[in-house]
């Protein structure tokens, strides 16, 4: 189905009957990661797997947005379609969206994969790179001509940028340095729903130390830390994930 969000086409596949859940992926995917979870929670839910405006068949925002705007689009969502309590999964960037969502309205329940939403610890290293880059920004610049300089910083940012950086549009490469800089421990402890943290030991984008934080942070919360797995857990542990999915929707005893 498409949704219309101030004027903005966004592309939710809907499957299933039942209370609702909404599936939200993280950067650089799209609803067809959840595959298989929308597949086992449909026999028993109404599954709604997004494809966040700016990936998969949704077009970008029309404007910078951050976690608030994503989070209005999903809140306008539940209103529309007259959702009373949702269940979110949200992995990553995904997560972020839920986290902020669950802190200001009603959630049956909430299950968090590798999500982000805790800022970074910035090491000198991190510091040098972003500030040698705007050296070498100006620099260019004042010496080559417009064009000749935005296709040498470009290069230049594919090859020292993040994979997610340097596949993106200009417009959500702006939307991405906004939201890996939003720190959102502070609404955490304002989340009324049980909350289930599923994470890779050895993930390296979103740290389990990052999950530990989230654990005491958020009133009710466990967490299983899955050993070996990374950043995509619930992908490279199904059997695992699929289990834990079982116990945590009560699928058993529907």
């Amino acid at each position: 189905m498409e949704y219309i969000y101030r004027d903005n086409p966004v592309f939710v596949d809907c499957r299933g009957e039942g209370p609702a859940v909404l599936l939200l992926h993280g950067w650089g995917c799209d609803h067809t990661v959840f595959e298989s979870l929308r597949e086992q929670l449909r026999a028993y839910h109404t599954v709604y797997s997004f494809d966040l405006p700016g990936f998969g068949r949704s077009a970008e925002p029309d404007s910078v947005w951050g976690v608030e705007e994503y989070t209005q689009l999903i809140e306008a969502f539940v209103r529309d379609r007259e959702i009373g309590s949702p269940s979110l999964v949200g992995h990553s960037f995904g997560g972020r969206v839920a986290l902020l969502y669950a802190s200001r309205n009603r959630v049956e329940r909430l299950m968090l994969v590798d999500a982000a939403g805790v800022k970074p610890v910035r090491t000198w290293r991190y510091y040098w790179r972003v500030y040698s880059y705007k050296f070498l920004r100006r620099c260019v610049q004042a010496l080559l001509s417009r064009d000749r300089a935005e296709r040498f910083i470009e290069r230049w940012r594919r090859r020292r940028g993040s994979s997610d950086y340097g596949n993106a549009s200009p417009r959500m490469r702006a939307v991405l340095s906004k939201v890996v800089n939003e720190d959102l421990r502070g609404v955490m402890p304002r989340i009324g729903a049980p909350a289930l943290l599923f994470w890779g030991e050895n993930d390296t984008a979103t740290p389990l130390r990052d999950a530990r934080i989230m654990e005491k942070l958020i009133p009710d919360a466990g967490l299983v830390a899955v050993p070996g797995a990374g950043h995509f857990s619930f992908l490279e542990r199904p059997a695992l994930f699929a289990a834990v999915v079982r116990s945590f929707f009560n699928l058993d005893r529907q």
